[in-house]
């Protein structure tokens, strides 16, 4: 049964009716430009959000009710002095003048009651044993959101007396790292397209020969990435997005942005050079390249579903914003860029480059050469050799993936030119015991009882004889008495191993230890419960999401080539290059192998929320290239029944083409992986990688030596599922003329 898959009409009648297209295009670009203007940054967030409600939020939310009200920021402002001891005059008063300074803001940006010095307190805790650094502590008004807004101006104050003689002044806390994470979210968006898009120009005038066609796939990209934008800011004001959503909009955009329009006007341009018409070859690319693009946009888009499906603002953020651009990109090749060429027709080829671009794809089947025709047929000639050698390879360079330590990048992987990085160095140095984000205890139950108060004394007994905390702070009670508190710091990066294990110990040990046969319930909170809890979910979530993106994987391609062995095949060779890219990430970041000289932090851990990403969008990603390889090699095999020479014609009619496509997602890729923020230099490596491999070792030699070996079972359907419906990518007539060889 045949579908007529309306991609052919959409195209035509874009063409035909190009100015209402590109109108319509310009109204919805000029929203969502405004709507990123003035929305976006009030709907992303640099917290975690946990959409379900795990143990952690319902701790955090009995606090919240029963004691303190919102959660505020917890802020610290670190003063060291190399002339200076806390009991000189000198110290004194400049201590003293910076709180009260911060007091002159109001209680409109700090809980008042929460600010306080080693001079006020009197806490032997506030200041080192050398005596030589202490601490001005204080909780920002508001919620977490609030804090963020109004840290500038607690920063601005800290600022003005940092360059006092003979001290340093920092301040860190919950709300000036999130600061300093958008800052450099930002700072790395910015410098990924500074990076990305005058290399991906270069690439596609390589590959087009000609400035103008270059310059069309970057104005896609950038329609789809404005587009997807505004939509997000919509989705910001409902939900809370992760502050990473604008670098994946813009990441992912460039990349399938220009992927996309590029396939669709190389497939243009051919068909112009075949003889036909210019809304005819319009048609036929809508019929054919942008056909192909519909399949693997929808792929990508299911795959990142099961991201979406996390209960976590990250994973939702970045599967959101991945799928927001990717129909952006899908919707803008399918009517955009068909009106631009109704409109601009051979004009596409103008500005052409000098000795650029010449060699074009050779599809004459008469005479079939070039570097392509000959590489492909040489892997078909030991196609046994061919796939042991590459599968031996990549399952090489997957092995170290077996030792990957997951985690969470905390504020010792910041730049060290940041001060809330420099205030948490002389922290961990002078005080070792988190000051700004100690674990927090909630015990719900009948406090005043004798069995109750009998688990809190043996808990604070069993948190003082641990060296991973300090000593514990005064119990809290609510009004109602059933519900306390109990602060405890915890020693080194909230993010840490060393924070990570006490606080694992704590929750699964000291927790049931102390408390055993009381009728309480105990809620770990805290920045690091909150981590582990993330950690947690991430790993029951693969189990959810790989499940998922294989089975509608699988079933995409088996509705599109209508063969059972194609999709088995694509999905074993997404699998060694997603493995494979995996090991080569923990190589480089986790132990260090050349991780100096490209630049990358050597960083203890590989992002938790990493594999899951990366699973999903790169099986959605590498699959553009099998959907638009194996299109033209059907298209050979349906015409020929020559298994060989499909192949063959398949690879040198796209290798050119997907191989620059593919330079162009590993240039934007690793763009962004020159960035500062360690989650995002793994994640552009990473997808860099794995496009990479993909391109070459996959695609030139494990497809062809496999399709080589299975012969006409490549293309096997039982009788039984002859009712699924054929979307096949059939060219139309057209008249076939000689190109010149692809060198």
């Amino acid at each position: 049964m045949a579908l007529n898959f309306s991609t052919e009409n959409l195209a035509r009648k874009s063409a035909t009716h190009p100015w209402r297209i590109i109108g319509v295009w310009v109204v919805v670009v000029l929203i969502a430009g405004f709507l990123v203007g003035s929305t976006l940054e009030d709907g992303e967030t640099a917290k975690f959000v946990f959409t379900g409600n795990p143990e952690v939020k319902q701790g955090l939310d009995l606090l919240e009710d029963e004691i303190r009200g919102p959660t505020g920021t917890n802020e610290v402002v670190v003063i060291e002095s190399s002339n200076f001891t806390v009991d000189d005059p000198e110290y004194r008063q400049m201590v003293e003048t910076l709180t009260a300074n911060l007091s002159a803001l109001g209680s409109d940006m700090i809980r008042l009651e929460t600010l306080g010095n080693f001079y006020s307190t009197d806490s032997a805790a506030m200041v080192s044993a050398d005596r030589t650094t202490t601490l001005i502590r204080f909780v920002m008004a508001g919620d977490f959101d609030d804090g963020s807004k109004n840290i500038e101006e607690v920063r601005n104050i800290v600022v003005e007396v940092q360059d006092r003689e003979g001290f340093e002044v920092f301040l860190t806390g919950q709300a000036t790292i999130g600061l300093d994470s958008r800052t450099l979210g930002q700072e790395d968006m910015e410098k990924g397209e500074a990076f990305g898009i005058p290399i991906a120009l270069i690439i596609l005038i390589v590959v087009l020969g000609t400035l103008a066609a270059a310059l069309v796939p970057l104005a896609m990209a950038g329609v789809s990435i404005v587009l997807a934008m505004g939509i997000a800011s919509l989705v910001g004001q409902a939900f809370e997005l992760s502050f990473m959503v604008k670098n994946i909009i813009t990441m992912i955009g460039l990349a399938v942005g220009i992927d996309y329009s590029l396939f669709v006007l190389s497939r243009y341009r051919e068909e112009r050079s075949r003889g036909l018409e210019k809304i005819d070859a319009i048609s036929h690319a809508g019929a054919t390249a942008t056909r192909a693009v519909v399949f693997s946009g929808m792929t990508v888009v299911l795959a990142l579903i099961g991201m979406v499906l996390i209960p976590f603002n990250i994973f939702i953020s970045v599967g959101l914003g991945a799928i927001l651009v990717v129909v952006a990109a899908m919707a803008a090749s399918m009517t955009l860029l068909p009106a631009i060429l109704g409109i601009m027709g051979d004009k596409i080829n103008s500005l052409r480059i000098p000795y650029i671009g010449e060699g074009q794809t050779n599809l004459d089947p008469a005479r079939p050469s070039g570097f392509w025709d000959r590489f492909v047929r040489m892997v078909m000639a030991q196609p046994v050799l061919s796939l042991l050698l590459s599968g031996g390879l990549l399952v090489a360079l997957a092995i170290p993936f077996f030792d990957l330590n997951s985690g969470f990048a905390g504020i010792s992987t910041f730049p060290d030119k940041l001060d809330s990085k420099q205030a948490f160095l002389l922290l961990d140095e002078k005080f070792s015991f988190g000051e700004v984000t100690p674990a927090e205890i909630v015990i719900e139950g009948d406090i005043a009882s004798a069995p109750v108060q009998a688990g809190i004394s043996s808990l604070r007994e069993l948190l003082t004889e641990d060296a991973a905390f300090s000593e514990p702070k005064a119990l809290e009670i609510s009004g109602s008495g059933k519900v306390a508190l109990l602060t405890v710091p915890v020693a080194g990066d909230t993010a840490g191993d060393t924070a990570i294990g006490a606080i694992t110990r704590l929750d699964d040990t000291y927790v049931e230890e102390a408390f055993a046969g009381t009728d309480t319930n105990i809620y770990v909170t805290g920045e690091t419960a909150f981590y582990i809890e993330f950690f947690n979910l991430s790993a029951r979530s693969a189990w959810v999401v790989f499940p998922f993106v294989l089975g509608i994987s699988f079933l995409l391609l088996t509705v599109v080539f209508r063969s059972l062995v194609l999709p088995i095949k694509a999905i074993i060779l997404n699998l060694l290059a997603v493995g494979a890219a995996y090991g080569i990430l923990v190589l480089v970041f986790q132990k260090g192998v050349m991780a100096s000289f490209l630049g990358f932090q050597e960083s203890p851990i590989v992002e938790a929320w990493l594999p899951l990403f990366l699973f999903t969008i790169l099986f959605g990603l590498s699959m553009d290239y099998h959907v638009f390889l194996l299109s033209r090699i059907q298209e050979r095999f349906d015409q020929t029944k020559d298994n060989v020479e499909a192949v063959a014609f398949g690879i040198r009619s796209t290798g050119r083409l997907i191989t620059g496509a593919a330079l162009i997602m590993v240039v934007v890729f690793w763009g962004f992986a020159a960035g500062s923020l360690v989650g995002l230099q793994q994640m552009g490596f990473g997808l860099g990688i794995a496009i990479l491999l993909d391109a070459t070792i996959i695609r030139t030699v494990m497809v062809p030596a496999s399709m080589k070996l299975l012969g006409e079972w490549n293309w096997y359907l039982p009788s039984w599922l002859d009712w699924i419906p054929s979307f096949r990518f059939e060219p139309m007539e057209s008249v076939a003329e000689p190109t010149l060889e692809d060198d």
